[in-house]
């Protein structure tokens, strides 16, 4: 359980692989469409994909030539019950979860 738990939160702590999550949320991607809202290579967003799929939270699949990529929501549940556990956390809105998100990427991007 800790080493799924330590790979989303690890996956999670990037803003990168953060916003590549939430515009899956939206839809199913192509790895190339992924990629054109970031100044940074293909093979970047490759390691950043890569990651979050080894922690569960994308599943990628090949249909002929392209790459897609997919939310796997389910992956969070682990997390979930990890942080509700505390019980200092209310059930997640996703609705507002969802507007949160939108808000994100329309905000500047922060210095590392």
């Amino acid at each position: 359980m800790t080493d799924t738990l330590s790979a989303v939160f690890a996956a999670l702590a990037d803003p990168t692989r953060r916003r590549i999550l939430s515009m899956l949320l939206e839809d199913d991607m192509a790895v190339t469409d992924v990629a054109e809202p970031f100044d940074m290579s293909l093979a970047a967003i490759s390691k950043h994909l890569a990651i979050l799929a080894a922690a569960g939270l994308i599943s990628q699949t090949k249909h002929g030539r392209v790459k897609w990529c997919q939310l796997e929501p389910d992956a969070l549940r682990e997390a979930s019950v990890w942080i509700f556990g505390f019980g200092l956390v209310e059930p997640v809105n996703l609705d507002a979860f969802e507007r949160f998100l939108a808000a994100e990427l329309d905000a500047p991007p922060e210095d590392p």
